[in-house]
Parts: C-alpha cells; structure tokens; sequence
C-alpha cells in the first residue's frame, strides 16, 4: 500500500463524445498520393499532401499568379547563399515569365554573382584562404564591382543598376548565369543593400566608400518605390537573408506608410532552412497587422525554389519569354 496521502485522480466522471462529433484539422482527402514512375511534372506536384509546408507552398505559388494577373508587384529578395547554391537560372527564368517585378540583393549577393558571371564559378574555402590573409582578395573581383559602383553612382545610378550596366559593358563569358545583367538587359531594377565592412570588396584599395554609401541609399528608396506597389495583392518573397533584407523591407514598409501610401493586404513569404527572428517578425508578421498573409517555408534553397518554381510554371501554363 503507497504511504502517499496523494490519491490518484478518479476516472469514474470522466465525460467522453463521439469522435465522428469532434472537429478533425486532417482528414484522408488531404493526404498525398504516391508518386506514379514516368509522370509529369504536374502530376508530381498533385501529389503533395494539402496539409501545412506543402499546402504552403501550393498557396504561395497561387497567391504570386495572383499578384501578376492583377499588376502588382512580385519582389524577390535573396541572400547570396541563394546564388552560390546554383538557382541562378531558374529566377532568370522566373523574371522571363514575368514572376519577377523586383529584385533585392545583400552585398555578397552580388559579389557571388559577379563572380560568376566573370569565371563560372564562385565560393572560395574561407577557413583555409583565412589562414594567410588571402580570404576575399581576388583583383578581379574587388576592382571590378568597385569600379562599377564608382562609375554607376557618379551617373546618377544604384549599385544594382550601375553593377548590370558593368557587366553588359564587360560581356563576361558566363552571362547568361548573372541575375544581375540578365535583370537589367530585361528591365527589372535590381537594388542592392550593402552593410560596411562585410563584404570582401570593401578591403580592395580601389573601395569608394562614399559611392557604396550613396548607391546603396538610392537602392533603399528605389525598393520602397517598389513595396508600395504591393498594396492590395502584391507578393514579397525572403530567401535566405536572416537580418539585412528583413530590415530593409521593414523600413521600406514605414517609410511607404509614413508617406501616405496605403500598403496592405498583401502576402509576404520567408524561405529558408531556419526561420530566424528577424524575417519572421520584419517579413511575416509585422508589415501585414492592416491585413494580409505570412507564409514560412522551412528547408533547403536548392529544393524550395525549384519546387515553386515548378507550381508556377505548371499553374500558369505559360512559356519563358526572350530577352
């Protein structure tokens, strides 16, 4: 016998209900399929369950044909881990299609992407280039971006417009791979929103700190031109930057608000392999308090973008349109 003046608690009043009575959040008729050897692509993707990530990424797929249907604004935002894991081309052809109204870039966004476009390959071995001083020192690439923002600033230009006008002007042999001059030979501006001292071109003796300075601001105002084109159904998608473009964006929202432009009812979405603070306060949740919807996609660039990249495709049926 337990010497515990505790007693267990009794069953005897317990009061249970039907199960068919109670309401269920899943059901068999959200569940996958198996996938069918020698389907289509949009079989596949019919195949997802309608149950949380997945039905996520059906509804941001939707919500994006939505927005170009109506005319508004489909801003991508995306680190450079975007870039160096090889999805250039798929939002090259995203911005063919017209999925693309906007892109926005961190400083080592452009710097894998001028890289890549010079020599087909970017991505250095950090730990061991750190060793001797070497890391982030290539000529070309510290003299080539720095000479373009010098010379596109002066002009009255952003970096992202200076950098896409260098690169037209140089032709470099892996073009075709560069979002930065494919964007600009289509006419989708490209702001590029830079943090001194954290990029490799600003410890090359050719930086003008002042033109990074200048262009940079350009490019913030030049993205809140284009966030207030989200107001009632435009789509902002985050990829891969956990703190500088959730910032931006937030204080592109303000000065859009502060401004007197209505901005709401809109969708924003944040994808990446973690779901930091930042892009799920700044991007998801604050912006859209007057309306509108949020939509975290936890996992891999390298599988997500493709995956909705192939919903867009499949949903709007459409092809790729030329430079």
């Amino acid at each position: 016998m337990s010497k515990y003046r505790a007693k267990p608690f009794g069953l005897d009043k317990i009061q249970t209900y039907p199960l068919r009575s109670r309401l269920s959040k899943v059901a068999v008729g959200s569940f996958g399929r198996p996938h069918t050897k020698g389907g289509s692509v949009a079989e596949f993707l019919e195949t997802f369950p309608s149950i949380l990530g997945a039905q996520n990424l059906r509804d941001l797929a939707h919500a994006v044909l939505r927005a170009q249907a109506a005319g508004r604004a489909i801003l991508w935002g995306a680190g450079g881990h975007v870039i160096k894991t090889g999805l250039s081309p798929i939002l090259i052809d995203l911005m063919r299609r017209g999925l693309v109204s906007g892109l926005a870039l961190n400083g080592s966004g452009i710097i894998h992407d001028f890289e890549i476009a010079l020599i087909g390959s970017t991505s250095e071995d950090v730990d061991a280039q750190l060793q001797t001083g070497a890391f982030g020192m290539a000529e070309e690439t510290g003299q080539g971006i720095n000479q373009a923002i010098r010379e596109g600033v002066a002009d009255g230009l952003g970096i992202g417009e200076s950098l896409g006008r260098h690169l037209a002007g140089m032709k470099p042999a892996y073009g075709e791979y560069s979002l930065v001059l494919q964007a600009y030979r289509i006419g989708i501006p490209v702001t590029v929103h830079v943090t001194i001292g954290a990029d490799i071109i600003h410890n090359h003796p050719e930086v003008s700190p002042e033109a990074i300075g200048l262009g940079s601001h350009r490019d913030f105002r030049l993205f809140a031109g284009l966030v207030a084109e989200l107001n009632e159904g435009g789509v902002y998608l985050n990829c891969g930057s956990a703190v500088v473009l959730p910032e931006v964006f937030l204080k592109s929202v303000t000065l859009v608000r502060n401004s007197g432009v209505p901005l709401q009812n809109f969708t924003t979405a944040n994808l990446d392999f973690i779901q930091h603070y930042r892009p799920t306060e700044n991007v998801l949740k604050r912006p859209l308090k007057n309306g509108g919807r949020g939509i975290p996609l936890t996992g891999h660039h390298e599988i997500l973008l493709p995956l909705l990249a192939a919903w867009l495709i499949e949903l709007s049926g459409g092809t790729a349109g030329g430079v």
